[in-house]
């Protein structure tokens, strides 16, 4: 493909990838920008051109020795919900944006150890973005067929450079508050997740399945090269323990990477998206190397006898088949795996570099005096200007040393470097007697033997034969070799500076943490790191701090970078959390801690130390004091917690009364509705029962046509009123369990025809048409026969008093499943209201209308039925979906079912 063909293409992905960082960017709070799925991809940042390309190539030439560089993250991301939940909370109350912050904070806030872990850190990683670079100007000379140019203007990886720091210094340095969430580069780096991963699937895809005939041909083809066997296998003991080494280096480097510290602490919204990466991010590696090994090894059998880079197999294969389409596709696969590396940690790097060296070494007193203003353009400017610099330092070193080495080699050495912080790291979150002295010199002794044993022989060359240095050691010591210190001959270079270098680094950390006490600062944070659950919602109240501070001065060191809107807004929520009068001139120490990690996002811990200094007097406190503070602090905590926790109870219990209260005064006014009800219903036929009976008293020439009339009303009433009264003492026995129901095996739809027939002479009287169609057929059920009658009854009797006028109509439907039997009764008369459904079965439900229609009937109907259906462990409701009319249906236990069980 043509250079021009191929940087179009480039150019236009890189056109998208702007794009969707603007739109995440824009809708920052969307579901699409801010969930655990974009969360955990964006942790796929870890797998980087290294993994690509680098993998392959380690497989091609040595078998499994890819492997423990993703076992080791895979073994320890289990701990997540411990440690990187810890981490997030701390990072969270501090305001950290950085690693270099965190350890800092941690060991008394101290400037030097944060310079020092920033410098380490751009030790580690600049030459890893440096391997990026080599990836993408490697690759892209493959896939156009051109020979890489000495001269940098005609180097298309000058321009990548230029791209990228473009990209991510607009970007990545939009918040002058450092722990502000970057919405749209962590979008963008997610996406690219997803892309770098289809495109290595589709690669492993062709390879395995179109160029060989799957794995078993692959591996029946590639076992007769030479070496296959030996070079596929762990390798005895000392292969074990140089693959155990290699997982603790990489179970490190997913805590301790700042890109990886970024993503996962800083850029993290909700705790609760751990529990997604925590099996996402796994299958994400799983998924990646899965066609490791037929790529590696399908490139070793096509390009047996060549010297070509195994690294670029996944290249070079398509290229060789003249796909080109899919040559490309993994070119952008590798490019998006090099650049999101390169986004993330330059912003990462940029925010230690301004944090920890620029601002507390340079210009902080100026800081001082300068209008927030122009404190924040001064700030943004030195993190753009310090991502530039890390681009261009590492473009530098791409081509002077990094030329000749393969991916995996350096990014090996990165990870080594970088894990000379784990003491410090691990100490800080478990360990309270570690100090800042012990963090210090561990760092830099454990960096010093790093340098010895890896970093000085990859400088000279590791394949330099005539390097005295690496093949007899200093001054002709062989105990000194670097590759072999101290007779250790059987760890691979590799392995084998990890293990000097942090057994020195261990050492020296937890002798001189314990042989010098560390200051009261020191102990005061490590109280805070270690037990975080128990300071995380009241972290101010533990910070120990003595002295005199006036509010007044404090509060213009935080408009000189948070404005006087966002400073006043952030003391009125200072105030009403700790319930302090805003009148108040002298600042506690809640209010140090306070000021301390409002500053912190803006400048780092260590600057934020110093600028609040400069206007407050403090007093030394020695170390008994501390923890006497501390423990009344703790003892304060729990003291609150209980509190809070009985406060809540009696919320619960307070709510709760209240709703029971609620039902009582519904209950009462249900009662008087009751007997409203009923003393009406009851008072009806007494009065028609007394003015016929005075009528017959008082006139003895009534006729006798007309007293017969009468002597019927009488009768007619008292059935009348005899069946209200019955139907109360049903009710009533229903209600408190005295009722009793004997069940036995019924055909349903013998029940409906029986009642229909009791019922015949209302239905013809109104001329309702009945449409039954299981009339005849035999459905069992279990039940007692006269009271499903006694329901029957009372639901056809409203059907035939609400169906239409004209043209009435009946349906009844049964309906037999595995576990019960439905009845549907159906009128086309008026329907129900929605707002009566739920209260349609009350027994009061027609008493609240009596002021506007008497009621039709006692209202007393439908609640008995709903206790005969509820008592044989039925259900009864009316359906609210029906267009026309009126539909109810309710359930019995299906005689079959219950039969068998």
């Amino acid at each position: 493909m043509s250079s021009l063909g191929l940087l179009f293409i480039v150019a236009l992905y890189m056109l998208i990838l702007f794009y969707i960082a603007y739109w995440a960017e824009k809708r920052g709070h969307s579901k699409w920008s801010n969930n655990p799925y974009i969360y955990s991809l964006s942790l796929a940042v870890y797998c980087t051109a290294w993994t690509y390309y680098g993998s392959i190539g380690v497989a091609a030439n040595s078998g499994l020795g890819y492997l423990p560089i993703y076992l080791g993250p895979i073994i320890i991301i289990p701990t997540w919900l411990i440690i990187l939940k810890k981490i997030i909370r701390i990072s969270r109350v501090n305001k950290i944006s950085s690693i270099a912050d965190f350890i800092s904070l941690r060991y008394g806030n101290d400037r030097f150890l944060g310079a020092l872990v920033t410098t380490i850190c751009i030790f580690a990683i600049v030459p890893y973005i440096a391997l990026q670079l080599k990836s993408i100007s490697d690759t892209f000379h493959i896939v156009t067929e051109t020979e890489s140019s000495s001269n940098i203007f005609y180097d298309t990886t000058t321009y990548a450079c230029i791209a990228l720091a473009l990209f991510t210094s607009y970007y990545g340095t939009r918040y002058v508050d450092a722990s502000e969430k970057r919405r749209g580069i962590v979008t963008a780096v997610a996406m690219e997740s997803i892309l770098k991963l289809v495109f290595f699937l589709i690669i492993g895809i062709y390879v395995t399945y179109f160029v060989f005939d799957g794995f078993d041909d692959i591996y029946t083809k590639a076992s007769v090269l030479e070496n296959f066997h030996k070079k596929n296998s762990i390798g005895g003991l000392s292969g074990s323990i140089n693959w155990f080494f290699l997982c603790i280096l990489s179970m490190f480097a997913i805590f301790l990477l700042p890109r990886q510290f970024h993503t996962a602490i800083v850029e993290n919204n909700k705790e609760i998206h751990i529990r997604t990466a925590m099996w996402l991010f796994p299958l994400y590696l799983l998924l990646f190397n899965i066609f490791v090994f037929p790529i590696a090894w399908g490139g070793n059998i096509l390009f047996h006898g060549k010297s070509l880079n195994s690294d670029t197999y996944s290249l070079l294969i398509p290229q060789f088949f003249e796909n080109n389409t899919l040559t490309v596709l993994v070119f952008l696969g590798g490019f998006s795996a090099a650049i999101s590396m390169i986004i993330v940690s330059s912003i990462a790097l940029a925010t230690m570099l301004s944090n920890n060296l620029l601002i507390p070494y340079g210009f902080v007193g100026s800081l001082q005096n300068k209008s927030q203003e122009k404190n924040n353009q001064r700030i943004i400017r030195s993190r753009k200007i310090g991502i530039f610099l890390l681009i261009i330092l590492a473009y530098a070193i791409y081509r002077i040393f990094i030329l000749d080495y393969s991916l995996v080699s350096i990014g090996l050495v990165s990870f080594v470097v970088i894990a000379q912080l784990a003491p410090a790291f691990f100490g800080a979150l478990f360990w309270r007697r570690g100090s800042n002295k012990g963090a210090i010199t561990g760092i830099i002794i454990g960096f010093i033997v790093c340098c010895y044993t890896l970093l000085i022989p990859y400088a000279l060359g590791i394949t330099n034969s005539t390097s005295l240095f690496i093949q007899q050691g200093p001054w002709d010591i062989e105990l000194l070799k670097p590759f072999q210190l101290f007779g250790l001959d059987y760890l691979q270079p590799i392995p084998h500076a990890l293990f000097w270098s942090l057994f020195f680094n261990l050492m020296s950390f937890a002798a001189v943490s314990v042989s010098f006490r560390g200051n009261y600062r020191e102990r005061n944070y490590a109280e805070m790191f270690v037990d975080i659950d128990k300071y995380i919602t009241n972290h101010e109240d533990a910070f120990v701090w003595k002295g005199t501070a006036y509010v007044s001065d404090i509060e213009r060191v935080l408009q000189r970078f948070l404005g006087e809107e966002r400073t006043k807004r952030a003391l009125s929520i200072f105030n009403l959390k700790y319930n302090i009068d805003k009148n108040v001139a002298t600042a506690d120490a809640r209010f140090i801690k306070f000021a301390e990690n409002l500053l912190t996002g803006h400048i780092g811990t260590a600057s934020a130390k110093i600028l609040i200094a400069s206007v407050v007097k403090e007093d030394e406190i020695s170390l008994p004091e501390v923890l006497r503070i501390l423990e009344e602090s703790k003892e304060n905590i729990i003291i609150n917690k209980k509190l809070t926790d009985t406060s809540n109870e009696l919320q619960k219990i307070s709510e709760q009364l209240k709703i029971a209260n609620e039902e009582l005064v519904k209950k009462d006014i249900q009662k008087d509705e009751f007997l409203d009800t009923v003393t009406h219903e009851l008072r009806t036929p007494i009065t028609a029962i007394r003015a016929a009976s005075e009528i017959l008293h008082d006139d003895e020439e009534v006729p006798f046509e007309m007293r017969k009339q009468f002597l019927q009303n009488i009768i007619s009433e008292s059935d009348r009123l005899n069946r209200l009264i019955d139907k109360i003492l049903d009710l009533e026995k229903f209600e408190t369990g005295k009722q009793k129901i004997y069940l036995s095996r019924n055909n349903i739809v013998k029940t409906v025809e029986k009642t229909l027939d009791s019922l015949k002479q209302l239905i013809n009287n109104k001329k309702i048409q009945i449409e039954f169609e299981d009339a005849g057929k035999e459905i069992r059920a279990f039940y007692d026969e006269e009271r499903i009658i006694q329901v029957i009854h009372n639901l056809l009797s409203n059907a035939i008093k609400f169906s239409a006028e004209k043209d009435g109509l009946i349906s009844i439907q049964i309906i037999e499943n595995e576990s019960n039997v439905a009845v549907t009764i159906h009128n086309n008369g008026k329907g129900i209201k929605k707002e009566d459904f739920e209260a349609i079965f009350d027994k009061f439900y027609q008493s609240r209308n009596q002021n506007v229609k008497k009621p039709i009937g006692s209202g007393l109907g439908l609640a008995i039925c709903k206790q005969i259906i509820e008592h044989h462990k039925g259900a009864i409701w009316a359906e609210n979906n029906v267009k026309e009319g009126a539909t109810f249906v309710f359930t019995l236990p299906n005689y079959n079912t219950t039969e068998n069980n």
